[in-house]
């Protein structure tokens, strides 16, 4: 296989996730509707009995609103990495997804495309939601915006590959939504994304340590470094990690024919 061949499986796959995106427009307003809820409502709220001192990477005491803009970014890759998970699964029923696997590209290398390809959809998002945040005054330093922008792919990475490997492990379309619930909320509520994790050790101790074990924990903190320009070594070697190990198990659990075969 020559690498205009693979360059072209590539675009071919980017192509199709674009087309689905800017064709449901529902899905761009509902992915920005949630973190602009908990930005404006809830932080709103939350700000006066959840104060936050000086922690790294800031310099300075900071609101509260300023505080989970990182964490909200990540919960716009979580969704999107877990519905990217959902087209898996309905690509694996309507069997276009076997079609794509009859071609002689390597399976990695197909999965792969997409998983940047979600990942690339995810980023606009995000972007679009700092956007709005900025409007608001919420605003991380200008260059910070672009030191984030590898963490934020690596991250989506890593959820992205995280939702394809559970979506591996369903048979039915229908059984989709009830255990990403299970996944969704435990990932995001167990961890940093919402309050510091001191804040969770002086509560309990054992909640601290299944939110410093939480994959998202790293993912959010290496966002939250990047957006600062500075430089999370254990968030990164983690989230890469992760990343490496959920891909490499999601190739091997990938059965194209697990819904010719259910009953």
């Amino acid at each position: 296989m020559s690498f205009a061949q693979y360059l072209y499986c590539l675009q071919g796959v980017m192509q199709r996730e674009w087309l689905r995106f800017f064709q449901q427009r529902s899905r761009f307003l509902s992915a920005l509707v949630r973190p602009l809820l908990w930005l404006l409502v809830f932080a709103a709220g939350f700000r006066a009995a959840l104060g936050v001192s000086i922690i790294p990477p800031y310099s300075t005491y900071i609101t509260y609103e300023t505080y989970i803009l990182p964490g909200l970014c990540c919960m716009i890759l979580l969704f999107n990495g877990m519905q990217g998970s959902l087209s898996m699964v309905y690509d694996r029923e309507m069997g276009s997804m076997r079609v794509l696997l009859m071609s002689p590209l390597p399976r990695p290398f197909l999965l792969l495309c997409k998983l940047l390809a979600t990942a690339l959809v995810s980023l606009i998002q995000v972007y679009a939601f700092l956007a709005i945040a900025w409007c608001f005054d919420i605003r991380p330093p200008l260059w910070g915006l672009l030191a984030a922008a590898p963490a934020l792919l690596l991250a989506a990475l890593l959820l992205s590959s995280l939702g394809l490997l559970l979506s591996n492990g369903i048979r039915q379309l229908e059984n989709f939504a009830g255990v990403m619930n299970f996944v969704i909320f435990p990932l995001f509520f167990l961890s940093s994304a919402l309050y510091p994790l001191w804040k969770m050790r002086e509560s309990s101790e054992w909640l601290y340590w299944l939110c410093a074990l939480n994959p998202f924990t790293h993912a959010v903190e290496l966002v939250r470094f990047a957006l600062y320009q500075q430089f999370n070594l254990t968030a990164l070697l983690v989230c890469l990690g992760l990343w490496l190990v959920f891909s490499l198990a999601a190739v091997l659990t990938f059965n194209p024919q697990r819904a010719a075969l259910r009953g």
